[in-house]
């Protein structure tokens, strides 16, 4: 009967057609096997698996800031996973993992006969955690209608030999390590910081639930942009936890009915904190791989985006969150006075001039210019509407805007740069560029250069104690004309012009009168000026014009904030300095950078940085600056200088205490575009909030009480004598009577003997 069954000659045919189909399937697979569709991974390739890791930038202390990647990825170990993020991995994915070799037969035959047969799309699937660790690795090909049979075969082939080389711990560790989570996140580790703000060894049971649900569709369940379905689909994981004995029902319940809690923290080149910061460190990376010629143990160069460096910078991730907060909320307040003083007449509104030369600046406008189309072509392009959105600091609108309206826009913006040193070593410990890297990638501490104002005055005034001028000497606060440079008469902001008084050094430098400051110059002789600021760490040239003493030379921030740290350096000042470390992703030492000023000699007398430590003192406490204490409450110890440009410009100010050197300043982009009134734009209303919010918010936190509670040094005992004097002086009648213009002549005396050294800079001037 069976030998007549297999006679049939349909029985035969099949059994022939049966025959070839395993034979050609054999052929197939072992084409595949060999590598006649792409190369397949060897066991020695598979033991030897490298994967690209993004490179993280570290605070002082070892916390994340920010990230360098093409894909984000940070590795951790197996014994970082807790046992809950295991559990829900398999109990979702791949319930018999522990079972079978990398392809589970039993599961693909329930997903053929069930799925595919029978239409139960309950079965589940048949990938395995490393038949997906195979795809996640490797990637797929497109091999044509074939493509899903080909790389379904190609990743078991791959699969059985990792199975093979690695342990079920050890897959379970690359698994996590390299598979994609959501918003371009590589890897458990990233996920966790960049979610919830913990490492992966710190996540709850419905946190891991969430995280290995959004696995599924890592877009469809991005907890940050749906929720709601995200935490459904996180409820289904832990019911499946439940179903495979995982968790009780209890745990399961209560976890449950938590919401997700995200605390999720950008590490996007434009968002997140210290964005300024992390740009700059990505330039100056680079530049000492190169450099440096850093190599890797392969003789390779190593690439910041793959390789997976650990960057240890001198931030404080703290003290620049509370300094971007402070700066954050200051400039919007800031933002309506602004805008509110102008009104209606506004330069960003009315101004042609200046409209018109940023117009010409646009990239659009370049790019139609260069298509050889007319200036009213141009214009048409640039006022059609579209849909935009517009950075406001209290929420980002989208509007129908040209080109033009969002340059007419964005045109009106304050700016602001900030940087604090610690004044010992130069160690960077908070860095703002700007209000908002992503819309204004200008960096104001590196790049921009601006006149300083009044905060030059103290260069002036420490080279005339250095070379012997007594700190009780007087002079007259009238103004004076010079005749001999192009009748200049430089005034004071406040109007202040009583022919009788006279203000000592320290009285005039705290409540920077504007006449005295030149005649200090004029005192002193500029080129010693000139050259005791370059001493003290500017690098930028410094004209040699009288006004010079009201500020009008364009500096830095970081060169003006060196300058400063000398005040409370042993008169040395400290080079900025931003990475301490460079190691690679195992951990092991790069290289590693010292302050660069440990050699460096005193620039002027400890006996005239006390006296210039106590002319700032003043200014906080009876001068420009009082408002640090009347309006914030500080009352740490602190020195500092105000200072304000021409016509409103900039505002500055630098405050120093015992172990933190803070520059501010506030200004629009386009220095055409000032404050409307010297109340709203002087660097007391401007830039001293900015530091004032920033030290309350410094004192209201004990880990930074080292810096807090700081005292300076009691001054030497003929500091203090040789500053007991009356700050103001009122001239007697005789003097009155016989002194006549004594200034401008002796001035002219003064200019005749350095050979008129002077040259004006005509309608250059400080308005404090």
């Amino acid at each position: 009967m069976l030998k007549k069954f297999f006679k049939n000659k349909w029985v035969k045919r099949l059994l022939y057609l049966f025959l070839i189909l395993i034979v050609a399937f054999a052929g197939f697979y072992g084409s595949i096997y060999f590598g006649f569709w792409g190369k397949v991974p060897t066991k020695k390739e598979l033991s030897e698996l490298k994967q690209s890791q993004a490179t993280q930038v570290l605070d002082k202390d070892g916390k994340l800031i920010g990230k360098y990647y093409i894909f984000d990825r940070q590795s951790v170990s197996y014994q970082d996973f807790p046992k809950h993020l295991i559990d829900a991995l398999v109990a979702t994915e791949d319930v018999r993992f522990y079972e079978h070799d990398g392809v589970d037969n039993q599961s693909l035959l329930r997903v053929f006969f069930k799925t595919i047969l029978m239409s139960d799309e309950s079965s589940g699937g048949g990938s395995t955690i490393t038949l997906q660790l195979a795809k996640n690795l490797f990637g797929r090909k497109n091999y044509g209608s074939l493509g899903i049979v080909v790389n379904k075969i190609r990743e078991s082939i791959v699969a059985k030999r990792m199975e093979e080389i690695y342990s079920k711990k050890e897959i379970l560790r690359l698994y996590f390590n390299t598979v994609p989570f959501s918003d371009n996140t590589y890897g458990i580790e990233s996920a966790s910081v960049k979610f919830f703000n913990k490492h992966t060894r710190e996540l709850s049971l419905p946190e891991a639930a969430t995280l290995v649900g959004s696995l599924k569709a890592n877009h469809s369940y991005n907890p940050r942009l749906f929720p709601e379905r995200s935490q459904l689909r996180r409820d289904v994981v832990l019911q499946q936890m439940v179903k495979y004995n995982f968790i009780s029902e209890a745990k399961a319940s209560k976890a449950m009915q938590q919401k997700i809690a995200l605390d999720y923290q950008y590490y996007a080149p434009n968002q997140g904190v210290a964005p300024y910061f992390r740009a700059l460190i990505q330039k100056k990376l680079q530049h000492l791989i190169d450099e440096k010629d850093l190599k890797k143990p392969d003789g390779s160069a190593y690439n910041i985006y793959r390789d997976g460096l650990k960057v240890h910078t001198t931030l404080d991730l703290m003290m620049q969150k509370y300094a971007e907060e402070a700066m954050r909320s200051h400039m919007e307040k800031l933002q309506q006075q602004f805008e509110k003083a102008y009104g209606k007449n506004a330069p960003w509104l009315t101004n042609k001039k200046i409209i018109e030369s940023n117009k010409k600046k646009l990239k659009r406008y370049q790019q139609l210019k260069s298509q050889g189309l007319s200036d009213q072509q141009i214009e048409d392009s640039l006022t059609q509407k579209r849909e935009m959105e517009f950075f406001e600091w209290d929420e980002n609108s989208v509007v129908q805007a040209s080109t033009l309206d969002s340059l007419q826009h964005y045109l009106k913006f304050l700016n602001s740069g900030m940087v604090s040193l610690e004044p010992a070593t130069g160690a960077v410990r908070t860095y703002i560029g700007g209000i908002d890297y992503r819309y204004f990638k200008y960096d104001h501490v590196s790049q921009s250069k601006r006149q300083v104002g009044s905060t030059f005055k103290p260069f002036v005034y420490t080279a005339a104690i250095e070379n012997g001028m007594a700190p009780c000497t007087y002079f007259p606060v009238k103004a004076v004309t010079y005749t001999d440079v192009d009748n200049w008469t430089p005034k004071n902001a406040d109007g202040l012009n009583d022919p009788d008084l006279n203000y000592s050094l320290e009285k005039a430098l705290s409540n920077s009168v504007n006449t005295i400051a030149v005649k200090v110059l004029n005192e002193v002789g500029i080129e010693k000026v000139i050259q005791l600021a370059h001493d003290m760490g500017i690098k930028s040239e410094i004209e040699e014009v009288p006004s010079i003493a009201l500020g009008t030379a364009n500096l830095g921030l970081l060169e003006l904030a060196k300058a400063y740290t000398s005040f409370v350096n042993e008169s040395k000042p400290s080079t900025p300095f931003f990475i301490t470390k460079i190691e690679d992703k195992n951990g092991n030492l790069i290289a590693e950078f010292e302050p660069e000023n440990k050699e460096e000699k005193p620039v002027y007398s400890d006996y005239t940085r006390q006296v210039m430590l106590e002319f700032m003192k003043a200014t906080i406490n009876e001068g420009t600056a009082t408002r640090l204490r009347n309006t914030y409450g500080l009352r740490n110890d602190i020195a500092g200088k105000t200072g304000t440009t021409q016509d409103n410009k900039d505002g500055w100010f630098v405050g120093i205490t015992p172990q933190l050197v803070t520059v501010t300043w506030v200004g629009n982009d386009d220095q055409r575009i000032g404050f409307s009134s010297t109340g709203i734009g002087q660097g007391a209303n401007s830039a001293l909030p900015i530091f004032g919010g920033f030290m309350q918010k410094l004192n209201t936190d004990d880990e930074f009480n080292k810096i807090t509670n700081a005292h300076f040094e009691k001054p030497d005992s003929k500091v203090i004598s040789d500053l007991d004097c009356e700050r103001t002086k009122e001239d007697g009648f005789f003097k009155k009577l016989f002194g006549g213009n004594k200034d401008e002549k002796e001035f002219k005396k003064e200019k005749k003997k350095k050979g008129g050294i002077f040259s004006f800079l005509k309608g250059k001037k400080d308005k404090e």
